[in-house]
């Protein structure tokens, strides 16, 4: 069981949950995707406590971290992991989706706080590229329904293939989610450009591919392989974009060996 904190970083009060890990385990800061509050992490976050001490961020605009008139643009989010990092120690930055990208642009404006980098399935969407295959009523219509207390069956439209226990989960929390911070990060997977990005990866870094999706394609990971290519790629062959929640083990294996 992880236990929430506060800290001010980048200006803004950020809320994290930390699982502890062996002791002396390395540090992972963990930054969830577009409309994952740190607490739906949780059951993975457990399971990457066998081996780091993790602290699952409650990304701006989402959760128990600041909202409001607030930056919420790629380039903020980036500035909060650094910021963070700068307060702890040395700490491996796994993100997915969103927090792949947000992973990149860190890397890119500062890479000094952080060991290496493990990023999952990162919306490899931008300007003059393919869209995200997510559109965007998926995201709107579920958070404006859940302003007003969305039903568990409700929910479970959305996510069909969740168990029971990550729908009730979703169905409390996606209400801290605000919907102008989605909608701005939703644009910017295709205004913001992070294959620019990637050749600035240096450190140890792993790309985890969700197999059964279309956000990361065969052609994707060979561009990233020609723009990054002492990054390791790894692919979970059956599972959707939310790798942990439809094959946990197989996330795990793909992960748990990452060294920086």
């Amino acid at each position: 069981m992880g236990f929430g904190y506060n800290i001010r970083a980048n200006g803004i009060r950020q809320h994290l949950i930390r699982h502890d890990g062996p002791e002396g385990a390395p540090q992972m800061l963990l930054v969830p995707g577009i409309t994952s509050p740190a607490i739906t992490w949780g059951f993975v976050a457990e399971r990457l406590a066998e081996k780091f001490e993790v602290h699952v961020l409650d990304v701006r605009g989402r959760g128990l971290s600041e909202a409001g008139d607030i930056d919420y643009t790629l380039d903020a989010m980036a500035d909060d992991a650094i910021a963070i990092a700068e307060q702890m120690d040395s700490p491996i930055l796994m993100g997915h989706s969103m927090g792949a990208r947000i992973a990149i642009r860190a890397n890119a404006r500062n890479a000094a706080p952080f060991a290496g980098y493990i990023l999952v399935d990162p919306p490899v969407s931008g300007p003059n590229r393919r869209a995200y295959p997510s559109k965007w009523p998926w995201y709107g219509d579920s958070i404006m329904m859940s302003k007003r207390a969305i039903s568990f069956d409700e929910m479970k439209g959305f996510c069909p293939t969740w168990t029971d226990e990550q729908v009730a989960l979703r169905a409390e929390w996606l209400h801290t989610c605000d919907w102008g911070a989605i909608r701005i990060a939703f644009d910017g997977f295709h205004t913001d450009d992070i294959h620019q990005d990637l050749p600035k990866i240096e450190k140890p870094a792993r790309l985890v591919i969700a197999g059964g999706a279309t956000v990361v394609e065969q052609a994707d990971q060979e561009e990233i392989a020609a723009l990054a290519p002492k990054m390791q790629q790894c692919i979970v062959e059956e599972a959707g974009h939310m790798i942990p929640w439809d094959d946990l083990e197989g996330f795990l294996e793909a992960v748990m060996d990452f060294n920086a």
